[in-house]
C-alpha cells in the first residue's frame, strides 16, 4: 500500500468507495428482489413475518404495462387468498404436507401453481402470443418433421385418451408450444409439447405424466384459440402433478 505522509492516500480512498458501493449494491439488489411474494408467511399459522423494514423491503414502484392493460405497483402487501387443499405432515416448521382430495388439483407440491392475469400473452405486435394453426394460418409443419394431427394420445397406462385436433404455436418464438388434444368425450385438453414423445412410425404420442383416463380433468379454457397466463400455468401444473400422484405407486420412495 502507497504512503502519502502530507497528502491523500488515493488506494486507501478507492478501496473504501469501493466497499461503499458494493455494501449499497448488495442492500440494493436484496430489496428490488422482495417485491414480489413479500411479506413471508410462518408455516404454524400463516400469519405474515415481518418485512424487514425500508432496509430490507423496497418503495413500492409502479410500472406502466404495455398495450393499455393498465399499471401495477409492486409491493402492494396483497397476499394469495386461497385455502391449500392440502395438511401438514407434522408440527415442525419446514415439514411437508400431503393433498387432501383429489391430488391432481389440489394444487400442492409439484402441482402446485400461481395465480397469474387471465389475460394472453401478446406478441410485439399486440396479438395473441400462442395460438391453434387454425389461427395462425401463416405457420405449418416443417418438411420431414413429424405431423402429429390425426395421432392416438396414449396415457401413462397405455390407455388411449384421444387424438391430436391441432398444434398451438407460439408466434413469437416461431414453434410449437401445445397439442390440442380432442377426448373420446368430445371435449378439448391441451398437452404441452414437452409432455409428449411422438412417434412418427406408431403414429402416436406417448404422455408419462398422467393417465388416459386422467385427461378429462386437464383444466380448460375459457375461449377456444386463447389460452391466459392463468391457464398455461394451470395446464402446466396439472400434468406436472402427475408425475407424483397420477398412480399409486410414484407415491412411494424409490428406496
Amino acid at each position: 500500500m502507497t504512503y502519502a505522509p502530507y497528502g491523500v492516500d488515493f488506494a486507501l480512498v478507492a478501496t473504501f468507495l469501493f466497499f461503499g458501493f458494493f455494501v449499497g449494491l448488495i442492500f440494493y439488489l436484496r430489496r428490488e428482489d422482495r417485491r414480489e411474494g413479500f411479506p413471508l408467511e410462518n408455516d404454524d399459522d400463516g400469519r405474515p413475518q415481518s418485512e424487514g423494514g425500508f432496509l430490507f423491503i423496497a418503495d413500492p414502484k409502479t410500472f406502466i404495462l404495455p398495450f393499455g392493460r393498465g399499471t401495477v405497483s409492486v409491493p402492494n402487501g396483497e397476499r394469495d387468498q386461497r385455502v391449500p387443499a392440502s395438511k401438514r405432515t407434522s408440527v415442525v416448521p419446514g415439514s411437508p404436507s400431503d393433498p387432501v382430495g383429489n391430488p391432481m388439483t389440489a394444487g400442492v407440491g409439484p402441482g402446485s401453481f400461481a395465480v397469474r392475469a387471465k389475460v394472453p400473452d401478446l406478441t410485439a405486435h399486440g396479438d395473441p402470443r400462442i395460438v391453434p394453426m387454425r389461427v395462425a394460418q401463416d405457420f405449418a409443419v416443417a418438411s420431414g418433421d413429424a405431423d402429429p394431427r390425426g395421432f392416438a394420445v396414449l396415457g401413462t397406462d397405455g390407455g388411449q385418451a384421444g387424438s391430436v385436433k391441432e398444434l398451438w404455436v407460439d408466434r413469437g418464438e416461431s414453434m410449437v408450444r401445445y397439442l390440442e388434444v380432442e377426448l373420446a368425450s368430445g371435449q378439448i385438453a391441451l398437452l404441452p409439447i414437452t409432455m409428449a414423445l411422438i412417434d412418427k412410425r406408431r403414429k402416436s404420442v406417448k404422455v408419462d405424466a398422467i393417465t388416459a383416463a386422467q385427461f378429462i380433468d386437464v383444466p380448460k379454457l375459457e375461449k377456444p384459440d386463447q389460452i391466459t397466463f392463468d391457464e398455461e400455468e394451470r395446464v402446466a401444473a396439472y400434468y406436472g402433478a402427475g408425475f407424483l400422484y397420477a398412480t399409486p405407486a410414484r407415491l412411494e420412495p424409490l428406496l
